[in-house]
């Protein structure tokens, strides 16, 4: 049973005492309350308790699926675009048994049942970030169901890629190969390299600072990256600085890649599957990730070019960005990258 904190009375003008239960709101984000009147104090918080404990029984059902839609919409301008759209995703795909249940129905065995019906078609990590969610949404509305529930187990992914030389082969000289060269060379997001402005390139310094998410039909920009310590400066190489003044543009805040989310993706997609390749944009970054590992570049690095938040406390996302160190690890990366470039030039 969700627990809640039962309302205290008040006495009207007229003697009587009254008392008001939240249950949620309505489509057009109006507070619905049930209210109690009686003759004493006592029993207007008797009737109010009995309403909450039986279940609340109110007029209007407030469904699983409307405390995530006010929950996402509470949200709006404090969570990243990507979380959102993240949220989004899963508010229409995942736990669907619970999203037509009362919030006063979610209990152990409901939530059970759900996992166990969506375990036959995604992963442990999915379900988790569902029901996380769920909780999340209904504890905003003061309720807090204590759950005990057994999760799926993890199951090991194994995903072939193909290498970096094999996606710049087939990426060079196309429409979509400056934000593919970005999201591999310098381990940058899709919303991250979508956000990038002409003003935000300074000599050989990319600041990327930005995100810009296709979500619910539109691109949404915000001044902010998808954390704290995604923010952050990178020395680029010529060859990708080249690619971007290629770029026609007039101002300063205009769009370093201009294309469209969905023209991307399927541009993307296309030319992977004409050379016979699976893969998604976000695993460029992963390539990245799997270059530097080869590389041997230190973990503290990586994860600070690639903006990963780790255990590690850094006073500052700048602290070590121009350090000489650090311009030994752009040198080593953008030295790899260009011998594929030559390489290819002399195919």
């Amino acid at each position: 049973m969700p627990k809640r904190k039962f309302p205290e009375a008040w006495q009207l003008k007229s003697g009587s005492w009254h008392t008001q239960v939240f249950v949620g709101f309505d489509e057009n984000g109006k507070k619905i309350r049930e209210s109690f009147t009686a003759s004493t104090k006592r029993e207007a918080e008797k009737m109010a308790a009995e309403y909450i404990v039986n279940g609340m029984q109110r007029k209007a059902r407030f469904t699983v699926a409307d405390a995530i839609d006010g929950y996402i919409s509470a949200k709006q301008n404090v969570l990243a675009p990507s979380t959102l759209r993240g949220y989004g995703i899963l508010r229409r795909n995942r736990l669907q048994s619970l999203m037509r249940l009362d919030v006063s129905e979610i209990n152990s065995y409901t939530v059970q049942q759900a996992i166990n019906e969506d375990a036959a078609k995604v992963g442990s990590k999915t379900i988790k970030e569902g029901v996380h969610l769920i909780c999340a949404a209904l504890k905003l509305y003061d309720i807090n169901p204590i759950l005990h529930v057994t999760y799926p187990a993890k199951k090991p992914k194994l995903k072939e890629l193909p290498t970096a030389e094999q996606v710049i082969d087939i990426v060079r000289g196309t429409d979509v190969e400056l934000p593919c060269m970005l999201a591999m060379w310098l381990s940058l997001r899709m919303s991250e390299v979508r956000g990038l402005q002409f003003r935000d390139l300074k000599d050989n310094t990319l600041t990327v600072c930005r995100s810009n998410i296709y979500f619910d039909g539109k691109n949404n920009v915000r001044d902010q990256n998808k954390t704290y310590k995604s923010t952050r400066k990178l020395t680029i190489p010529d060859y990708i600085k080249d690619l971007i003044m290629a770029v026609p543009h007039e101002k300063e805040d205009e769009f370093i890649v201009q294309m469209e989310y969905q023209t991307l993706r399927s541009n993307f997609y296309k030319l992977l599957e004409e050379h016979n390749y699976h893969m998604t944009f976000h695993d460029l970054r992963h390539l990245s990730a799997s270059v530097m590992l080869m590389l041997n570049i230190p973990d503290k690095y990586a994860m600070e070019r690639g903006g990963w938040s780790t255990n590690s406390t850094l006073k500052s996302v700048y602290q070590h960005t121009f350090s000489e160190e650090r311009k030994q690890v752009d040198k080593k990366i953008d030295d790899y990258f260009n011998r594929l470039i030559e390489g290819s030039d002399k195919d």
